[in-house]
């Protein structure tokens, strides 16, 4: 079956009516990637101290294709580091008694680099302030700045992204899914009203 489009809203036949906008596409993922990368180096400079850490799942797989943009551009490879923010969730009570733990990988040391701390949606902040604890667990870094691909408003904490790949308004009731190749078998980034 054919999917329907209306309105800007992409209508999957294959769901239970949900109704999904495409925000971006392949291409659009890729310019916006790119962009974040030139900013990244203009910011700093150049890669000097810089290392990127991905936030798991989806912001380490951005995280591992703005290492590749660098590199690109700058023929330098940066240390990439992942990282696990569950047991840092100000929610954990809410996850249950065994939430899933994934693993937590940072082989550099963290003391005096320009960290960038890269993540898929912004929304309420709350991620990023658990991510900010883990960091501090593992060293003192000379500055941490915060890249991600969707900014999606309504923020609960007082946290900013430096480098955002695209400002998407949305309202409380509307959910961001990002779609990654390396997760979901391909690249887009769309809202849903539910």
């Amino acid at each position: 079956m054919c999917p329907v489009y209306r309105r800007g809203f992409f209508l999957p036949t294959d769901t239970m009516g949900i109704a999904e906008k495409l925000i971006l596409d392949e291409q659009g993922i890729h310019r916006a990637v790119v962009r974040v990368a030139h900013e990244v180096l203009e910011r700093n400079g150049g890669t000097e101290k810089l290392a990127l850490v991905g936030i798991r799942t989806r912001g380490v797989h951005l995280a591992e294709r703005l290492r590749q943009e660098i590199q690109a551009i700058e023929g330098v490879q940066v240390p990439l580091g992942m990282l696990d923010i569950t047991l840092y969730r100000d929610d954990l009570q809410e996850i249950g008694p065994k939430p899933a733990v994934g693993q937590t990988e940072i082989s550099f040391d963290l003391n005096g680099k320009i960290l960038v701390l890269v993540d898929d949606v912004l929304f309420t902040g709350r991620t990023i302030r658990a991510a900010l604890d883990a960091l501090i667990d593992f060293g003192r870094p000379l500055a941490i700045q915060l890249a991600v691909l969707i900014d999606r408003g309504h923020r609960e904490l007082p946290i900013k992204a430096d480098y955002v790949g695209k400002n998407v308004p949305t309202h409380r009731d509307e959910e961001v899914i990002l779609r990654l190749k390396e997760k979901d078998g391909k690249d887009e980034v769309v809202v849903v009203k539910r």
